[in-house]
């Protein structure tokens, strides 16, 4: 099991973080605290911490709805398969693809190996711990019996406020997560506690083989695969919860006196009574390990308002609220909303998966060229510490794998996967293996971090990612003595993942990305005074032109019927990326505005934008700033098919399920850019009568 390596500690910016701040941010936070009346069905309102979570239904725990406790220490795997010559991860080969003349290995599902690829793709999964939740008489009590129902979500503290009635009788109760552990604090007020009408169960769930498991994870009805064990202390109990070769514990602490019982009837329920008291405090600690100390209720109360607050006070700010226009509005309890989501759900030591700590989607693994979108915004709203759990973190931790992964297929350097888990393996798969646009993240990354932070361990700490990136992306160009020029693919998928990737080659974006990465790559030696390798040069400066196909950008070179087609419309517009996510290159050929500015109009004009769904309306966005169009940037950003639920959370719609975060962050970082602007364009970029106020922002790219 992998222990927490960062805890939730706000660190104090200095040097060009220094800030005077004006805007009661106070004020502009608490003014979009969610408030319900009924549980949602598909979202819960949260509690959390970046590295673990506690959703809740409206009577603020999971009473009716099993929202879900997840952690990033968190998995399971199921049993491996017992089929000989499939019994072991070591058993799997891949598949070997035709590549420019010679056989390169994949990591693909091999039908003659279906077992321990099927396995590999779904192990590990990520567990919710338990489920947590209100027992009334022991009976089988709906929601619909329960009156006067409230809950607010106080942004600014952390804390999660909820009442209602049950036969005649008020309930209270606070919600809290501690900042620094994998704990939650709750409070409940109401005379049932005294006449024990009113109990609190732990319940516990086995994880699924799902691809997808939300809104719910995993399933309380196959008892008989998983075992629970009470241990039982004066105001305290431990449960420990054993699947398969998975183990870890759920400790709780009250007062004052309770008693707790269970399992209840064949289940892995167990209820706490409350005797002769109104009121009781718990504390519930989550663990790999058995937990010696259990933080009183009242200090993770304490702390979690200490950090809040620093977190709201700290970093980046935009204020809205001067402006009568309802899309300012929106774009402003959007904004609120994604940072305090983003800080619970991908603030984490490990990369984000793009349900968060929500429910799980891809079994709860990551993606990693979705990491660019989920972590950049860190940075450009100034909350480096959140950043910098897992950036440059991860790249170190998956550098050995990901040169092996490139060594294996006769490449130089490290070819950073995909799909992945906390092992740093990829999960096989056809897209997966042969995806590319994650390779140049670690230079976007690296870049901002020396904006704010241009130092000597800025430099050294991403050299050593920096390099072997650098090293794979060149040896992974293929020269084409036809046209002198050095193209990328084929095989392989582009960003929109639709196309042929037998067919596919030169894409634009990712041409585009290319050459940036290459240039920050070469810029970082410069800084460094260090040699910069002559075939870095010679490859960036020789790169295959961008694509084009009727006066505008095609998603790849040669693709039938680019423009006239709807087939060709569909997906991801990643072109759109190449002016929007990506400034002006820095070497080359500059940019064809013309062609740009085609670009975007076609998008807008015929791309099929029902087949899109989060971060490509950010990217729009973007790509619409730069050319000078506020209205149509702030048109995407609130586009219908880009919604947001009355908790904040982005609606993945049918393609993902919801939340998908990657639009909660995407989302951030053009509103940074409407912030803070751009190298050239510094400032804010809102329309002007909205009276638009931002604090703490540097330029973007």
């Amino acid at each position: 099991m992998l222990l927490r390596l960062f805890t939730l500690v706000p660190v104090a910016l200095s040097g060009v973080h220094a800030a005077t701040y004006g805007i009661d941010r106070r004020r502009v936070v608490r003014s979009f605290n969610p408030h319900r009346n009924a549980s949602s069905p598909t979202t819960p309102l949260q509690v959390g911490n970046g590295n673990f979570a506690f959703g809740v239904d409206v009577t603020g725990l999971q009473t009716f709805n099993p929202f879900a406790t997840m952690s990033t220490w968190g998995w399971h795997n199921f049993s491996l398969p017992t089929t000989p010559g499939q019994t072991s991860v070591d058993d799997f080969v891949g598949l070997d693809w035709w590549t420019h003349g010679r056989l390169v290995n994949y990591n693909q599902p091999n039908s003659a190996q279906s077992e321990i690829s099927t396995w590999l793709i779904q192990n590990p999964q990520r567990v919710n711990l338990a489920r947590i939740g209100f027992s009334f008489d022991g009976a089988d009590v709906p929601e619909e019996a329960l009156g006067d129902k409230s809950q607010t979500l106080d942004l600014w503290t952390g804390k999660i406020s909820s009442s209602f009635s049950y036969d005649g009788s008020p309930v209270e109760v606070e919600t809290w997560a501690d900042p620094g552990s994998d704990t939650i604090g709750i409070t409940i007020n109401s005379r049932l506690l005294s006449t024990g009408s009113l109990g609190i169960f732990f319940d516990f769930p086995l994880p699924t083989r799902n691809k997808f498991d939300a809104p719910f994870v995993g399933v309380f009805n196959a008892t008989d695969k998983h075992s629970t064990t009470l241990r039982r202390e004066e105001n305290r109990a431990t449960i420990r919860h054993d699947l398969d070769a998975t183990s870890y514990y759920v400790s709780a602490a009250w007062d004052p006196s309770a008693e707790i019982s269970g399992p209840v009837n064949g289940t892995h329920r167990y209820v706490l009574q409350p005797q002769g008291t109104d009121r009781i405090d718990i504390s519930i600690t989550f663990s790999p390990i058995t937990s010696a100390h259990i933080r009183p209720f009242k200090d993770i109360a304490t702390a979690s308002t200490r950090w809040w607050e620093s977190f709201w006070r700290s970093g980046a700010f935009v204020d809205l609220t001067g402006s009568k226009s309802p899309k300012a509005t929106e774009l402003q309890r959007r904004t609120i909303l994604s940072q305090y989501l983003t800080a619970i759900d991908s603030a984490s030591s490990y990369p984000p998966q793009e349900s968060g700590l929500v429910n799980n989607g891809w079994y709860g693994k990551f993606h990693l060229e979705m990491a660019l979108w989920h972590l950049l915004p860190f940075a450009r709203w100034n909350q480096f510490p959140l950043l910098w759990r897992s950036i440059p973190n991860m790249y170190n931790q998956y550098l050995a794998s990901s040169i092996d992964r490139a060594t294996l297929q006769g490449y130089d350097g490290a070819r950073w996967g995909k799909m992945t888990d906390t092992t740093g393996r990829s999960a096989p798969g056809e897209i997966n293996s042969l995806l590319i646009w994650q390779q140049p993240h670690p230079m976007y990354f690296a870049e901002l971090q020396y904006r704010s932070f241009p130092n000597k361990t800025t430099l050294k700490s991403w050299d050593v990612i920096l390099t072997p990136t650098a090293d794979f992306m060149v040896s992974y160009a293929f020269f084409n003595e036809s046209t002198g020029r050095y193209d990328l693919g084929p095989p392989m998928y582009p960003a929109s993942e639709n196309t042929n990737p037998n067919a596919t080659v030169n894409p634009a974006f990712e041409l585009a990305y290319w050459r940036f990465g290459l240039d920050i790559a070469i810029k970082w030696k410069l800084r460094q005074k260090l040699k910069v390798p002559p075939e870095w040069v010679k490859v960036r400066d020789n790169l295959a032109p961008l694509p084009i196909a009727d006066d505008a950008l095609a998603v790849y070179e040669g693709i039938p019927n680019m423009w006239r087609e709807i087939g060709t419309l569909q997906d991801h517009p990643a072109m759109s990326a190449v002016f929007g996510l990506l400034p002006p290159p820095s070497s080359g050929p500059a940019l064809n505005m013309t062609i740009i500015k085609n670009t975007a109009d076609k998008i807008r004009d015929l791309w099929d934008l029902g087949d899109c769904w989060g971060w490509d309306f950010p990217m729009l966005a973007m790509n619409s700033l730069r050319l000078g169009d506020i209205d149509q940037a702030v048109a995407y950003l609130l586009h219908p098919l880009f919604e947001f639920d009355d908790a904040g959370y982005p609606v993945g719609g049918s393609r993902v399920p919801t939340p998908y975060f990657p639009g909660s962050s995407s989302f951030l970082l053009a509103m940074a850019m409407l912030a803070g602007g751009w190298d050239g364009e510094p400032g804010m970029h809102f329309p002007k009568e909205w009276h638009a106020r931002a604090e703490g922002f540097l330029p973007g790219l």
